[in-house]
């Protein structure tokens, strides 16, 4: 019995990183390397400051590939971080919160 609960709790414990830490949007081509390094799961901050060295050098992102000139940053980690990286642009396929959304259905009513 106990054996099966240690098989369980390593189990679990393994899977937190994933739950723990989970990528947040971030935009690349606008973002400082603390704030990368904050955001994406597995790239510390020597990876953030190569993302941001190479934007100053080669000029914006356009693709999650293009992430891939970057030394160290491998396929695993960009999948990881797929829907988290984020380009020019990319701010309008975010989520709105019902509080600030523009759609005449989610405007406050007077009295309610």
């Amino acid at each position: 019995m106990s054996r099966k609960l240690a098989v369980l709790a390593s189990a679990l414990i393994l899977g937190m990183p994933g739950w723990l830490f989970a990528a947040t949007p971030v935009n690349v081509n606008t973002a400082d390397a603390a704030t990368i390094a904050r955001s994406l799961d597995g790239i510390g901050p020597s990876r953030a400051q190569a993302i941001v060295a190479w934007r100053d050098v080669h000029g914006p992102f356009k693709k999650v590939a293009d992430l891939a000139h970057i030394k160290g940053l491998g396929k695993g980690t960009l999948e990881r971080n797929r829907t988290a990286i984020l380009f020019a642009g990319d701010a309008a396929k975010m989520p709105v919160p019902a509080s600030t959304s523009k759609h005449p259905r989610h405007k406050a009513v007077a009295g309610k």
